[in-house]
C-alpha cells in the first residue's frame, strides 16, 4: 500500500454541495402482478409481438458500501394507518441481493443509475478516490449510469480515469500487482462538452441490445453543475440545458431507428411526502410533487418514455405530462441505496417503441433482513483493511446522536459543532482572526451517531466517521466581508437561485437571527435581527468571516460570501473538525448536542 492517502494527499477532494438531497437508490420498479403471465415472449418458435423489459435504477449512491449509520440510513414507509415507520436500508451487500432477486424470471433485464454514484463518499470509498465503489457497481451489473455533479468533485480527468482505469496519478496502485480497471459500464454526460473543442466530454448516449430489442440511454446532469462544485471540479468544461440536449440525441437516436428511448437525469423533485410509497399522483398526474425536474419533464420530447432521475436524494414514482399531454413515467430511488425501483418497459417488436400507457414502476426499499451478497461482503474487507490503520483512530467522544444529515430543521446540531470547530480554529489573529463562520448544509454528509460501528466503543467517534461527515478534505478561508455583504449572504439562503428550495447556513456561536417562513423571498430573512454578540451588524463595518473553499467561491448561490477580500487559507475543515472533537471531550465528559437556538424560526 502507498504512502497514507488522507495525510499525504497532494490531490484534494473539492466539495460539491448538493441542495438537497440526491437520491440513491436502485431504481426496480417490482414486476406489475401479471406482467409475466402476459409473457410477451420469452421466445419458442417465434417471437411474440411484444416483449416486457426490466428496467432496474438508482442513483446517488455516494460511495456508500456499508449500510448508512443513524438516521441516514433510515428510509420513511407509511403505514395502512396513516402512520409513518423507519426502515433500516441500504449497503452494496443488501442493494446486490436485491437487484439479483429482482432479475430473476426477468431475461430482458437492465440497469441504470442517475448519477453521483461516487463523491461526498465515506472513508471505506473516499480515501481510495472512489475505487471501491466502481468496482461494487462492476459487481452489481450496472448497465448504465448518467453522470452527476459529484462526478465532477475532483475534476474531468479524475472521471475520465474511473471510466477508463489506471493507478491514481499521485497516490498509485493501492494494491500490490493490482491495477484499477475502470467502469465497465459507460458514464453517459451528453449536456458536458469541452469549452475548447465544444466535443462531448463522454458518451451522451449508448444503446441496450438484446434478441434484436433496442433501448437508448442519454444521460445528464443538471446545467447548474458549475454551481455547486467548485471551480477547478469544472475547469475547461460547458454545461448545457437538459432539456435542449436530450431533445437533440432523442432526434439522433430516433434517426438512427432506436425508438425506445430512457433518460437519465441527475437532477430531480420534492415529493409532497418523504414515503418511499408515497402516491404522487393523487389526485392527479405529478400533483403530489414539485421543483426542477417538473418543468424538465414537461419539456423533453415525447420520443423519451421514461425518466429516471435524482440529486434531491428523494423517492418517488410519477407520471408527468410529456409535451403532447401524455403521461410519462417519472422515477427516483431516494439515496445511498436505500431502494431501488423496477420498472416495466412493454417493448413492441413491430414500431420498436415503448407501449407507454403499458408502463409501470414502483421503489422498493433495500431492507437489511435479506441474505447478503458475499462478493460484496468480501470487496468491503478488502478495503476496509487497507482503511483500518487510519479509520479507526479515535477523534473524540460525544454523549448521544448529533444529527446533521438526518436533521431536516433549518438550523442542525452538527451544523453548529461543525461552524464552532471552525470559529474556533481560525479566530486566533495568526490563524485568519475569524469572527463569524458558516457551513454549507449539503457538506454535512452524515450524523455523528453514538452507537458504535465497529469495535471503537459507543460514543467514540474515530476518523473514519468524522470524514464521512466531512469527505470533501475542502480547505478553509477567512475573508473581509462588510456587515453589507453579510446581511445579503444571509438573505441569499432564501432568495435568488435559492428562493425555490432554501439553503439554510449553519453559524457559528454568537451570530443569531429571525427566519420568517411566512414571508416570501429575502424578507424571509428579518434584517433587523441579525446580532453577532448581541450587537446590530453594521452595514459599514468590515468583518472576518470563515468558511470553506466552495462558499468562498461564491458556490450555492452565495455570490455575496464570494466577494470577499484579504483571503487568508487555513487548514481543511476535517482537520478543524478533529481538532474540535479532541479539544472538547474525553472519554468521561463526551461533547454532548449543542442547543439549536441561533435561529429563531417563525414558521
Amino acid at each position: 500500500m502507498p504512502a497514507t492517502p488522507q495525510k499525504n494527499r497532494a490531490t484534494r477532494r473539492v466539495l460539491a454541495a448538493t441542495a438537497g438531497l440526491a437520491t440513491v437508490g436502485a431504481l426496480v420498479a417490482a414486476m406489475p402482478a401479471g406482467a409475466q403471465e402476459r409473457g410477451h415472449g420469452h421466445g419458442h418458435g417465434h417471437q411474440p409481438r411484444t416483449v416486457d423489459v426490466q428496467l432496474l435504477s438508482f442513483n446517488d449512491l455516494h460511495g456508500n458500501l456499508e449500510p448508512p449509520a443513524g438516521s441516514a440510513g433510515n428510509v420513511s414507509e407509511t403505514q395502512p394507518d396513516g402512520t409513518v415507520k423507519a426502515i433500516p436500508a441500504g449497503g452494496v451487500e443488501y442493494l446486490a441481493t436485491s437487484l439479483r432477486t429482482a432479475r430473476k424470471g426477468n431475461p430482458y433485464s437492465v440497469t441504470a443509475a442517475g448519477g453521483d454514484m461516487v463523491g461526498a463518499s465515506p472513508l471505506l470509498s473516499g480515501l481510495f478516490h472512489d475505487e471501491p465503489t466502481i468496482e461494487a457497481l462492476n459487481g452489481l451489473d450496472l448497465d448504465v449510469t448518467a453522470v452527476g455533479n459529484h462526478e465532477f468533485d475532483e475534476g474531468a480527468a479524475e472521471l475520465a480515469r474511473l471510466q477508463n482505469g489506471g493507478c491514481h496519478p499521485v497516490e498509485g496502485c493501492y494494491e500490490k500487482g493490482k491495477k484499477f480497471e475502470g467502469a465497465d459500464f459507460p458514464y453517459l454526460a451528453a449536456n458536458v462538452t469541452k469549452e475548447k473543442t465544444g466535443k462531448p466530454l463522454l458518451k451522451p448516449y449508448t444503446v441496450w441490445k438484446k434478441n434484436g430489442v433496442r433501448i437508448g440511454f442519454i444521460g445528464v446532469t443538471l446545467e447548474g453543475t458549475p454551481d455547486i462544485v467548485t471551480a477547478n471540479g469544472v475547469k475547461g468544461l460547458k454545461f448545457h440545458d437538459e432539456v435542449e440536449t436530450i431533445n437533440k440525441y432523442a432526434r439522433e437516436l430516433d434517426r438512427k431507428g432506436v425508438k425506445s428511448i430512457v433518460a437519465l437525469i441527475h437532477e430531480g423533485g420534492a415529493p409532497a411526502s418523504t414515503s418511499y410509497n408515497y402516491d404522487c399522483d393523487s389526485p392527479g398526474a405529478g400533483d403530489g410533487i414539485s421543483g426542477p425536474i417538473v418543468d424538465i419533464a414537461k419539456g423533453i420530447t415525447p420520443k423519451v418514455d421514461a425518466l429516471v432521475t435524482g440529486h434531491t436524494h428523494q423517492a418517488y414514482v410519477c407520471t408527468v405530462p410529456d409535451p403532447s399531454g401524455q403521461p410519462r413515467m417519472v422515477t427516483s430511488a431516494s439515496s445511498f441505496g436505500k431502494v431501488y425501483t423496477d420498472t416495466t418497459l412493454t417493448y413492441d417488436r413491430r414500431t420498436k417503441d415503448i407501449v407507454r400507457t403499458s408502463v409501470k414502476s414502483a421503489n422498493h426499499v433495500v431492507t437489511r433482513d435479506q441474505a447478503r451478497a458475499t462478493d460484496m461482503t468480501r470487496l468491503i474487507d478488502r478495503w476496509n483493511k487497507l482503511a483500518a490503520p487510519i479509520a479507526s483512530k479515535p477523534q473524540g467522544w460525544i454523549s448521544a446522536d448529533i444529527n446533521g444529515r438526518g436533521s431536516t430543521a433549518p438550523e442542525k446540531p452538527l451544523g453548529n459543532v461543525i461552524a464552532d470547530a471552525q470559529l474556533e480554529g481560525l479566530a486566533p489573529a495568526d490563524k485568519g482572526g475569524a469572527e463569524v463562520a458558516f457551513m454549507n448544509p449539503g457538506g454535512i454528509r452524515a450524523d455523528l451517531v453514538h452507537k458504535a460501528s465497529g469495535g471503537e466503543g459507543d460514543g467514540v467517534v474515530t476518523y473514519g466517521e468524522a470524514f464521512t461527515v466531512q469527505p470533501f478534505t475542502n480547505m478553509m478561508n477567512v475573508v473581509d466581508l462588510t456587515g453589507a455583504q453579510l446581511v445579503t449572504a444571509l438573505q441569499q439562503q432564501v432568495s435568488g437561485s435559492n428562493a425555490a428550495s432554501p439553503k439554510i447556513l449553519q453559524i457559528s456561536e454568537g451570530l443569531t437571527y429571525t427566519l420568517d417562513l411566512t414571508k416570501s423571498g429575502a424578507d424571509r430573512v428579518v434584517a433587523g435581527t441579525i446580532k453577532l454578540n448581541g450587537a446590530a451588524i453594521d452595514p459599514a463595518r468590515t468583518y472576518r468571516v470563515a468558511m470553506n473553499e466552495f462558499l468562498a467561491g461564491g458556490g450555492d448561490g452565495f455570490a455575496a460570501l464570494g466577494q470577499g477580500t484579504n483571503k487568508l487559507v487555513g487548514a481543511s475543515d476535517l482537520d478543524l473538525f478533529n481538532a474540535y472533537l479532541a479539544t472538547h471531550s474525553t472519554a468521561t465528559a463526551p461533547l454532548a448536542p449543542p442547543a439549536t437556538d441561533r435561529i429563531t424560526v417563525i414558521q
